[in-house]
């Protein structure tokens, strides 16, 4: 029996050259340090969360590894106390195959009075490819930037961002929400010292979500604003209109004056208890970074509920840290070809 032959449908005829030109402008990454939320572009940001779902299944393997990053050596350079951020990008790099190196400020010859610059130039010079810097100075991993080649993924710098954290928290909003675009999500706490508030600020507003900065007013910076935020201090009254709220641990380390009366009075207020959480939406997704003061920011039923995500965070953080890391790598390696 024979076919008869027919022409394409016109539709199909005018769908193949749109095909061809979207793979022709796929979107490349170029990017060689990462620095801040605040100097990407939405474009950039969703490439980011998109490179970090294809990664997202690599911890669910019987052999945890791919080869993206082999024969790479990745540098934790940290001058402050880290657990969940060194360990995640230490797993993260690992998994990518790459060699990895723990240092800390204490017993280095930064504690001989060695400059952040004269370390990262002597790292730098043993053939090392990715620098991981934590530093209680604003502004230090793009210093290390002005002096040496080698890639720079910041993993908090003082007050000012901490970029990774935002992404992943990103990450999981969109993974359980489907979208970011048109939430309305609640950052509640210690706004001022928060690094993470000003890095989930930049994210999220440029992916189209409503942000409300909650805390005590002389936490909750009035500028803020100026940023495209909305600022509250009472937490009673937003928690009934938010999809999302990320509690944010109050910064004690950074503190150098009375805020509040005590913590005992901020907890009052501010902490999240499931008497506070029975006023709010049944499927408001409940955060918080870590390390959590359990009964201070958020109640320990409340953390340990249903309604939070605050391990899921942690288990997408090495996901997000492997795409970047990915992708600063592959920007480098263009930019050298």
């Amino acid at each position: 029996m024979s076919r008869t032959k027919t022409r394409p449908q016109p539709e199909a005829e005018a769908t193949a050259p749109r095909t061809r030109k979207r793979e022709k402008t796929e979107f490349v990454w170029r990017r060689k340090h990462l620095l801040s939320l605040e100097e990407l572009s939405r474009e950039e940001l969703l490439h980011i969360l998109n490179t970090a779902e294809e990664f997202s299944d690599v911890s669910k393997r019987s052999v945890k590894k791919v080869p993206a990053l082999r024969g790479k050596v990745v540098v934790n350079l940290f001058f402050e106390d880290s657990t969940r951020t060194r360990t995640s990008f230490t797993l993260a790099a690992q998994r990518l195959s790459a060699d990895v190196i723990e240092f800390t400020s204490s017993g280095s010859s930064v504690a001989k009075g060695e400059s952040l610059r004269d370390t990262a130039q002597t790292i730098e010079a043993m053939g090392v490819d990715i620098i991981v810097c934590r530093h209680r100075a604003a502004g230090a991993p793009l210093d290390l930037t002005r002096c040496i080649d080698t890639c720079v993924i910041n993993a908090g710098d003082g007050q000012h961002e901490h970029p990774t954290q935002g992404l992943l928290d990103l990450y999981t909003i969109r993974e359980i929400k489907g979208k970011i675009e048109g939430l309305t999500v609640a950052i509640c706490g210690d706004i001022a010292h928060s690094r993470v508030a000003r890095s989930n600020l930049w994210g999220l507003t440029k992916l189209g979500a409503r942000v409300i900065l909650v805390g005590p007013k002389t936490v909750v910076p009035s500028a803020m604003r100026e940023l495209g935020a909305e600022i509250s201090h009472n937490l009673d009254e937003v928690l009934p209109e938010v999809d999302v709220i990320n509690m944010l641990r109050i910064q004690r380390e950074r503190i150098t004056s009375q805020v509040f009366p005590s913590v005992e009075e901020y907890s009052r207020l501010f902490c999240l208890t499931s008497q506070r959480l029975s006023r709010a939406k049944r499927d408001m997704l409940v955060m918080h970074p870590g390390p959590i003061n359990r009964g201070v920011e958020v109640a320990p039923e409340v953390a340990d509920g249903p309604q939070s995500t605050i391990l899921r965070q942690v288990s997408n953080g090495l996901a997000v840290r492997m795409a970047v890391l990915f992708l600063v790598n592959q920007a480098a390696a263009s930019k050298k070809g």
